[in-house]
C-alpha cells in the first residue's frame, strides 16, 4: 500500500500526459488538487447508476446538496461518467475487458498524477450466477479465465503476456464480514469467471451464434460450479490484473441475476 503507482517508464519522458477517454491531462487540470484525497474509487458498467451511486454516498457521508447538482467530472467525453463524493470517486467503465482496460488504464495514471496514497477499487456490478440463489452477491477471492485458470492474458505486440488475477483477501473478508450486517440479500465468496463475450462465450443457447447443444453448455457449466466458479461477467481478470500491478487495494463484488 502507499502511492499509486504506474510501470511505464515512457511517462517520465511525455511534456503531458493527456488521458483522452476521461476528458482530462496534466497541462489542462490539476489533478493534484482535484483528486489528491480521493480514497475510494468505485466503478460500474452504466453511467446513471454510477451516478445513482454517488448520490447515495452524498447522503451517507453528509454531505451538502441533494445530489441533483453533482457534475459529470468527464462531460467533454461521452466514454465514460465521473462523479466525486469527497473522498469517493465513482466511475462507469461500459462493459467488457475492452472497455474497463481503457478506463482503468486512464484512472490509474490519473491517481499517480494526483499522488494519491492507499487508494482501495471496488468494482460494482451484475453477473450470471451459478448455483447460487438471484439477488445473491459474490465476493470475488480469485478471477479466473474460461479454463477456470487465475489468469489474465493479453497480447501485447505479437507476445501473450500472462499477468495474475488475484485480489486482495483482506478487503474480500472485510466486504464479507459487513455483509453480515445487512440481512437483505445472501452474500458468499467464490470465484469470478471472466468471458469475452456475453452469449457463446458464458454458454447462452439465444444469440445470433450458438455452435454447442444444451447438453454440452451443461457439461461446461457443472465442470465450472466443480473447479469453485459462482458468478460469471466480463471484467474481472482485467480488473484484477491491472489494480495488482499499480498497488491498489481491489475487489469485486457482483450481484448474481440469474
Amino acid at each position: 500500500r502507499g502511492l499509486v503507482h504506474v510501470k511505464n517508464p515512457h511517462l517520465d519522458s511525455m511534456e503531458e500526459d493527456v488521458l483522452y477517454h476521461l476528458a482530462l491531462g496534466t497541462k489542462t487540470h490539476n489533478l493534484p488538487a482535484m483528486f489528491g484525497d480521493i480514497k475510494f474509487v468505485c466503478v460500474g458498467g452504466s453511467p446513471d447508476r454510477m451516478r445513482a451511486f454517488a448520490q447515495l454516498m452524498q447522503k451517507e457521508l453528509g454531505l451538502a446538496g441533494d445530489g441533483q447538482e453533482l457534475a459529470d467530472i468527464c462531460a467533454g467525453t461521452d466514454r465514460y461518467a465521473m462523479y466525486r463524493t469527497g473522498p469517493v470517486l465513482s466511475i462507469s467503465h461500459g462493459m467488457g475487458i475492452p472497455s474497463i482496460s481503457i478506463m482503468l488504464h486512464e484512472l490509474i495514471k490519473l491517481l499517480h498524477h494526483a499522488r494519491c496514497r492507499d487508494v482501495t477499487i471496488i468494482r460494482m456490478g451484475t453477473s450470471g450466477g451459478l448455483g447460487v440463489e438471484a439477488g445473491s452477491v459474490v465476493i470475488t477471492d480469485v478471477a479466473v479465465d474460461s479454463s477456470f485458470r487465475p489468469r489474465f492474458e493479453q497480447v501485447v505486440l505479437d507476445d501473450v503476456v500472462v499477468r495474475s488475477t488475484e485480489l486482495d483477501k483482506d478487503l474480500a473478508e472485510e466486504l464479507l464480514t459487513c455483509s453480515k450486517q445487512i440481512a437483505d440479500f445472501p452474500t458468499l465468496m467464490g470465484h469470478t469467471m471472466c468471458t469475452y463475450d456475453f452469449y457463446e462465450g458464458q454458454g447462452r443457447l439465444d444469440g445470433a451464434l450458438c455452435s454447442f447443444s444444451s447438453e454440452k453448455k451443461l457439461q461446461y457449466l457443472r465442470r465450472a460450479y466443480e473447479a469453485g466458479v459462482r458468478n460469471i461477467e466480463m471484467e474481472s481478470t482485467a480488473f484484477a490484473a491491472l489494480c495488482g500491478l499499480c498497488g491498489l487495494r481491489g475487489e469485486s463484488p457482483s450481484m448474481a441475476t440469474s
